[in-house]
């Protein structure tokens, strides 16, 4: 099972990015599906996060500018990203828990991420 995430660029300050997250491979079912971001010389943070259900969760820095979905059909989770600072320069990385056949262990998977860089 892969992710491969797309979408990253460099914007100026106030524009907006959609990110997306497709899986691909053997997956019988797809559960939480979420976005990560790590700065240079910095942790990586949780940024936003989807259940199988469509409930979604923020961190508190982006509530009110990003937005998660996903569409189950394509096996792909989105992030759109409007009013861009630049402390949102990061690359954003995307992550899912699947399960490659129907009863089988869950397993957390890990997308490459995709750059963003925003400038003032």
């Amino acid at each position: 099972v892969q992710l491969q995430a797309s979408g990253g660029g460099l914007v100026q300050a106030g524009g907006s990015l959609r990110l997306s997250c497709a899986a691909s491979g053997t997956i019988a079912s797809i559960g939480n599906m979420g976005w990560y971001r790590q700065a240079p010389g910095k942790e990586r943070e949780w940024v936003a996060a989807i259940s199988s259900g469509g409930s979604t969760n923020y961190r508190d820095s982006v509530k009110g500018r990003f937005d998660i979905s996903r569409d189950d059909a394509k096996g792909t989770v989105y992030l759109q990203i409007n009013s861009l600072k630049p402390e949102d320069t990061a690359v954003y990385l995307c992550s899912a828990t699947v399960r490659r056949t129907w009863g089988s262990r869950p397993l957390e998977v890990w997308g490459q991420g995709t750059q963003v860089t925003v400038s003032s």
